[in-house]
């Protein structure tokens, strides 16, 4: 008795299986190319910062601190936008001055504060995209000098004065963005810019040649003077960023007082005419888009010293200020003790 074998399927049902098959090949397909989607855009590296710039404006950010840790006063106010740089807005302001004990004793001492804000701005990738990341960099720094004066002439009106300067100052960063932001940057470096704080000490010197020609019809000032200071960053909120920078400036002052034939406070008015040119020679050459700068300056100064006040002179004096891709004015009060 033969075994009996089973029918062949038929054709219907063989087109069947096969568009079954192929039905969960196609889904398989589709499932493992959405997973590997899905893994893909899991996978997409977060953003970081181009061309790791944050230690180049570290070092950019001391150099502008050359400007402030130098007593100067063509540099002693300065605010500049729309420069030549992708980074506008700069800000710098300083307030300083120095005395001779006496002639007796000619210790020389001066002292200087400053404030500065700069505002550069970062660019953060992962080669896909690109975003902005604005910052705010505040920068506080002080100097103080020490210096002795020898006379080069007899009645002591001309002295050579050496000086050792020492600096201390502070960079702080403000991020201005949202924290979505930077939560997506990856860098190391974002840790600096997302509130982070730079110190920098300077340590230096300055020689000056001063002459004071005082007559009763008019009195004269001049001053020439160089000075190198050397900036090294320290410390911080992160090790990631460090900074160096040297200040170097070569500075002329001149001042010509005399009577306008007014009165105030029992004293003289007196017209006061300045001049003051700078030459920067070190880091902050040209970061600014200038090498120097030249002021011109014109007021009035009241003496005080007929009564019994703290100050015995206040000036007033409106000043010029021009150089290379830069021109403005400015107001400046100061005070004699």
């Amino acid at each position: 008795m033969s075994a009996s074998q089973p029918a062949p399927p038929s054709p219907a049902l063989r087109r069947s299986s096969r568009q079954r098959l192929q039905a969960a090949a196609g889904a398989f397909a589709t499932a493992s190319l959405l997973a590997a989607g899905t893994a893909s855009a899991q996978g997409v590296p977060g953003l970081r910062l181009a061309g790791a710039n944050v230690q180049k404006h570290a070092n950019a950010v001391l150099s502008l601190m050359s400007y402030s840790v130098v007593p100067d006063l063509t540099s002693s106010s300065l605010s500049i936008k729309n420069t030549s740089t992708d980074d506008p807005g700069i800000v710098m302001s300083q307030l300083g001055g120095g005395f001779t004990v006496s002639k007796s004793f000619p210790l020389y001492l001066e002292g200087a504060i400053a404030y500065s804000r700069y505002d550069p701005t970062f660019v953060a990738t992962n080669g896909a995209e690109s975003r902005a990341i604005p910052t705010r960099w505040n920068t506080f720094s002080g100097t103080l000098g020490i210096g002795w004066d020898f006379p080069l002439t007899a009645n002591k009106e001309l002295v050579f004065r050496p000086i050792f300067n020492a600096s201390l100052g502070n960079v702080s960063s403000d991020l201005q963005v949202g924290k979505v932001v930077v939560e997506q940057v990856t860098d190391r470096q974002i840790n600096f810019l997302d509130g982070g704080s730079l110190n920098a000490y300077g340590l230096g010197g300055s020689v000056m040649l001063d002459w004071e020609h005082y007559r009763e019809n008019y009195e004269v000032d001049l001053e020439l003077r160089y000075t190198n200071i050397h900036l090294q960053s320290f410390g911080g909120t992160t090790s990631s960023v460090t900074g160096t920078a040297t200040a170097q400036t070569a500075n002329l002052w001149a001042r010509w007082r005399a009577p306008t034939g007014m009165h105030a406070f029992d004293r003289p008015v007196r017209y006061v005419l300045e001049l003051s040119h700078s030459r920067y020679l070190g880091s902050e050459a040209g970061i600014l888009g200038f090498n120097n700068l030249t002021t011109l300056g014109t007021g009035l100064e009241l003496d005080t010293s007929a009564h019994e006040v703290f100050v015995t002179r206040i000036r007033a004096v409106l000043r010029y200020v021009f150089g290379n891709n830069v021109s403005g004015f400015s107001l400046g009060l100061a005070a004699s003790f």
